[in-house]
């Protein structure tokens, strides 16, 4: 996107570019370094038009800007929520070109550094941005990130453990969708007594609500036949709503606690319930190996 940086006289940057979000970032991360290097000083922003035209598909766009996933930009385009230059767009083979002003809902976008969190979510936390009952979401959680993140998919309101929040759109689509059989890992303690025959099912796939879940992976980690409790460990790649309560329920093992321990390769290790740390690059970049790996494998 940067046209070009040029050095004045005065030691002045002069950054030329086309869409004024990017540079005002890029202005913050300079004024840094002037903080740092006296001899650095940022002074002023002069904006030009490319010479070659930048164009990306508007779902592309919102995704990249790190409002939604590619799938949930296409809803919210034909929600008539997207407008381009003051205009409704509901067509979603609409460019954005460079000088292009976008609004979501009414407010402007731009493209932000692409940051990734990892959450021990505690249980009676909402797995969302906003709630219109009031009630506390993962990210009031991490009140000290500026980026406008969003959760992975979700956890429901009584299930703890770990969710990743982000702003990156491609990133939240590769993650969450069945085809790349991201591994989740849950404990879940169940009313019933667990053995090897119970859960068979659960490893061949069941039909819930109409759909055959995809084969899962189980391990009987207690049994207290006194108590008729028993804690599983169940393995899936599949996100679909209560998903696990329900193929446990449909085995006739109603789970009365859920935490989900393991994200991929990730797991809670240094996090108490409510913390979050920041993934490395390193670690963003395994998850979605895992996920073009997974892939190929089909």
């Amino acid at each position: 996107m940067l046209r070009k940086v040029s050095f004045s006289e005065n030691d002045e940057f002069i950054l030329k570019g086309p869409f004024f979000e990017y540079y005002q970032a890029l202005r913050e991360e300079l004024l840094s370094l002037s903080a740092i290097f006296p001899a650095v000083k940022v002074v002023k922003m002069v904006f030009v038009s490319c010479e070659r035209t930048i164009s990306m598909r508007i779902n592309k766009y919102i995704a990249h800007a790190g409002i939604a996933s590619r799938r949930k930009a296409e809803e919210l385009i034909k929600q008539g929520l997207v407008t381009v230059n003051g205009q409704v767009v509901r067509e979603l083979a609409t460019t954005i070109k460079s000088g292009d002003r976008v609004e979501v809902e009414g407010q402007p976008i731009y493209n932000e550094e692409k940051v990734y969190y990892l959450l021990n979510k505690p249980r009676g936390v909402i797995s969302s941005v906003t709630d219109d009952k009031g009630r506390k979401t993962v990210v009031d959680l991490l009140p000290q990130v500026k980026e406008r993140i969003y959760p992975v998919g979700r956890l429901d309101w009584d299930t703890s453990g770990a969710l990743i929040l982000t702003n990156d759109g491609d990133f939240t689509d590769e993650m969450i969708h069945p085809r790349n059989e991201i591994d989740k890992v849950y404990v879940a303690r169940v009313k019933g007594v667990a053995n090897k025959e119970v859960l068979r099912p659960l490893t061949r796939g069941l039909v819930i609500e109409g759909k055959k879940t995809k084969p899962a992976v189980y391990e009987i980690l207690k049994v207290d036949p006194v108590k008729n409790r028993s804690v599983v460990q169940l393995t899936i790649h599949e996100g679909r709503n209560h998903q696990v309560k329900k193929m446990f329920e449909a085995v006739g093992l109603p789970v009365d606690k859920l935490s989900r321990t393991q994200f991929g390769h990730l797991d809670l290790t240094g996090l108490k319930p409510g913390e979050a740390r920041r993934l490395s690059k390193k670690e963003v970049s395994q998850l979605h190996n895992l996920a073009v790996t997974k892939t190929k494998k089909k």
